[in-house]
């Protein structure tokens, strides 16, 4: 598999304040490329920011929310002012609800889709200009290993992944056409504030998973973009559980039953 080195590249992670986001942004930051820090929270941001900094590497902060189309075009322009361009598009931007769909806020369903498929999508759609003329241009697009097995009481993420994951499936080939690849991630339970910042909360009938590392998920994604996978599954449990449900779906079906 041919490497492509990611050095003097130039990309736009969202969601880079904490988590997956923030250990990202400081591994390409390690692996030489100059980024446009997308988030909520700009004073996490410029911490991130130092960080990237004393790698020696430049970042650009970009505080707004990642379902306003103003604030991604603000983003995308930065890149083009400060950095000349745009190679890499990274949308990682989460939220997520835990709970029974039935016993669910009705209005705990559009803002999911909202920050995890929505703003993705349209994202991309503005970008495509910029990553056309770029080095290498990619989009990786964080999913969650819930887009390929969905879970109760995760009802509205795994279906917001699901699409996001059938979107990049979609998108691959329209975009290979433009020069632009598509690599999808999907990780497993993840050390993050994912689980702190839930839109509800009636909890989960299972016991915790073990978390990976944020940093342990991004170094896999670093290395993996290098490689110029389409799809990634992180964490072995995680690819142990696709495995699984793709070998034995009814089994899977009566384990989950359980917690229904």
């Amino acid at each position: 598999m041919p490497k492509h080195s990611l050095t003097g590249r130039r990309a736009l992670v969202t969601g880079a304040s904490s988590g997956i986001g923030r250990a990202l942004a400081i591994e390409l930051a390690r692996s030489g490329v100059d980024l446009v820090l997308f988030a909520r929270r700009a004073d996490r941001l410029q911490e991130v920011a130092a960080e990237v900094a004393r790698l020696g590497r430049r970042a650009i902060c970009i505080a707004g929310d990642v379902t306003d189309s103003s604030a991604r075009q603000r983003a995308i322009d930065a890149s083009r002012t400060e950095f000349g361009g745009l190679d890499i598009l990274i949308n990682n931007a989460g939220i997520a609800a835990h709970g029974r769909f039935a016993d669910a806020d009705p209005k705990r369903l559009r803002p999911i889709f909202e920050v995890n498929f929505f703003a993705p999508v349209e994202f991309i759609r503005a970008a495509i200009p910029i990553l056309r003329e770029g080095n290498e241009p990619l989009v990786v697009n964080i999913g969650s290993i819930l887009g390929d097995r969905g879970v109760p009481h995760k009802t509205e993420y795994s279906a917001s992944k699901f699409a996001l994951h059938g979107f990049s499936e979609s998108i691959r080939p329209e975009l290979a056409r433009l020069g632009i690849g598509v690599m999808l991630v999907a990780p497993g339970p993840t050390e993050s504030e994912h689980f702190e910042v839930l839109l509800e909360d009636q909890g989960l009938p299972w016991p915790e998973p073990r978390r990976l590392p944020a940093e342990q998920v991004a170094r896999r994604i670093v290395k993996e973009m290098e490689g110029s996978r389409d799809e990634i599954v992180v964490g072995f449990q995680s690819r142990l559980w696709l495995l699984l449900n793709r070998a034995f779906p009814r089994l899977v079906d009566r384990i989950l039953a359980r917690y229904g």
